[in-house]
């Protein structure tokens, strides 16, 4: 049996990425995953592997930013599966890769609905039934670039921090109703939001510019102390292990999950 054996879990963001491999973990211990995406395509796809892995696996489209959306979205989930006891609050974006003097309003809101605000709309879509059930997991996917800012990525990293944060207070104002929230920091991963961030971290303005595997790799062994590539399932354990009952007096904190890049 897996740690999660009759648990129930929304994952957002959870079709591709870092969010099909938290899926797929949760679903390898056991729970059945809810997965809260707008990419339906990605989220049937990796709804079938769940299912190939004998676990239940629905999919509802859902803007996590949204309020009203992320109520319907969390209340399909309870229908559908009974019981929500986890929520896993992966769904990101990357934004533009600008100089802070560049960016526009538009570039800080597309970060700010989707890696901070959507973590209030969905925790406060779901804090109710954790309530009544007598408590959930809580768990925000955050980032190193949350930890410490760079070049080109003002409105992400602040939005990340913000993601920390966020946790920290959660986490204060949840634990006397038993509700545990955490934060997970990925290091650097090959998926498609780091193509997307490569520019900023490699400080070049054109992507298109650079050998993208090769430069991955230099940088890797450059800021790695591990030497190594971090996966989606490397997350998926961190946040795993995060909602199990052997963290159970594990709350308020943001776990890197980076080969050594960050070291706080």
């Amino acid at each position: 049996m897996g740690r999660l054996e009759g648990k129930a879990a929304i994952v957002t963001g959870g079709g591709r990425g870092i969010g099909r491999g938290i899926s797929l973990v949760l679903a390898g211990e056991g729970a059945d995953i809810a997965i809260l995406d707008l990419d339906l395509e990605n989220a049937n796809r990796t709804a079938a592997e769940i299912g190939g892995l004998g676990r239940r696996a629905i999919v509802v489209r859902t803007d996590v930013s949204d309020p009203s959306s992320a109520e319907s979205g969390v209340a399909a989930a309870i229908e559908a599966l009974g019981r929500v006891d986890i929520l896993v609050n992966n769904a990101g974006v990357a934004g533009a890769n600008v100089a802070a003097s560049k960016l526009t309003l538009d570039d800080w809101d597309a970060c700010y609905r989707v890696n901070l605000r959507a973590i209030w709309t969905m925790s406060s879509a779901l804090i109710p039934h954790f309530k009544a059930n007598g408590g959930g997991k809580i768990v925000n996917i955050s980032s190193i670039a949350g930890r410490v800012g760079g070049v080109g990525l003002a409105h992400y990293g602040a939005s990340k921090a913000g993601a920390i944060s966020v946790t920290q207070s959660l986490a204060a104002e949840l634990g006397p109703s038993n509700i545990n929230v955490n934060a997970v920091c990925p290091g650097l991963l090959w998926t498609d939001m780091w193509r997307g961030l490569e520019a900023a971290v490699g400080g070049d303005a054109a992507p298109e510019a650079v050998e993208q595997r090769r430069f991955f790799e230099t940088y890797l062994r450059s800021n790695c102390p591990l030497r190594r590539e971090q996966f989606p399932e490397d997350i998926g354990h961190a946040v795993a292990f995060l909602v199990s009952e052997q963290a159970r007096n594990i709350t308020g904190q943001a776990l890197n999950v980076d080969g050594g890049i960050r070291m706080n």
